[in-house]
């Protein structure tokens, strides 16, 4: 991926296995948000591509993409601050609706059904994420903690089978980010893929299987926890120094 003269990625490359839990690190400017806005059809890389169980979704737009089953949240919190917790998360069950304009507009039977349907699983995911209190509280003025979980859950809402988490520790406090690692391994326990975008070491080591690392663009390492956390390569990205060097 390209940007002028600039090259954001370069011959990246790595699976996710179905079920996995693949931590992204790097320094900043690595590529890593990068690399998520090509996943999840933002961004249309210059080369390469990007395959979904198997087949290309290059030539899809976002919305396809999202009905397909990969989801994603954001660095910076992008819910709709006067709309309601239960609101924000029926928005992420948007790609998975059937109704159409006309439906919607005579207020058809079947479309009556559909929204009972949608809240009655946004109200499981809100239960799930434990925000049943505040669920027809406005998103504004709600805890940064609680906002994150919001975010989450409209993420999930549109039940993915990749989820794209970008940096979902940003601005919590030590307990909620051990609250956060819990989270993430029950989302997988649901059958969700799970790729994150983290820069706090210690969640990321302790929740994925496994940890590709980036630096200016290219992948230097790609490995078990462990083994990443012990890679020079690694250490001399994050520390500017060689490995040993006094």
């Amino acid at each position: 991926m390209r940007f002028g003269g600039i090259v954001a990625l370069d011959r990246v490359s790595f699976d996710i296995g179905e079920g996995e839990i693949v931590g992204l690190i790097g320094p900043n400017g690595a590529g890593k948000t990068t690399l998520f806005n090509c996943v999840s059809r933002l961004y249309s890389p210059n080369e390469g591509e990007v395959l979904l169980a198997g087949h290309s979704i290059l030539g899809l737009g976002p919305h396809r993409v999202a009905a397909l089953g990969v989801g994603r949240t954001f660095q910076n919190l992008a819910l709709f601050s006067t709309l309601t917790v239960l609101q924000n998360v029926m928005v992420g069950m948007h790609s998975r609706t059937h109704s159409d304009f006309l439906s919607n507009a005579l207020r058809l039977p079947g479309v009556r059904r559909e929204e009972r349907a949608m809240q009655d699983a946004a109200m499981e995911l809100l239960a799930f994420l434990e925000l049943t209190s505040v669920a027809h509280h406005p998103a504004a003025g709600l805890p940064f903690g609680t906002l994150k979980r919001v975010e989450l859950a409209r993420a999930m809402a549109g039940r993915p089978r990749l989820l794209l988490l970008d940096e979902p520790a940003g601005g919590l406090n030590h307990e909620e980010v051990a609250a956060l690692a819990t989270l993430v391994r029950a989302i997988r326990d649901r059958a969700v893929t799970v790729l994150l975008v983290e820069h706090h070491m210690s969640l990321v080591m302790k929740v994925s299987n496994r940890v590709v690392v980036l630096d200016f663009g290219r992948k230097i390492a790609e490995g078990p926890p462990a083994a990443v956390q012990q890679n020079p390569d690694v250490i001399r990205a994050y520390l500017g120094t060689d490995v040993g060097a006094s």
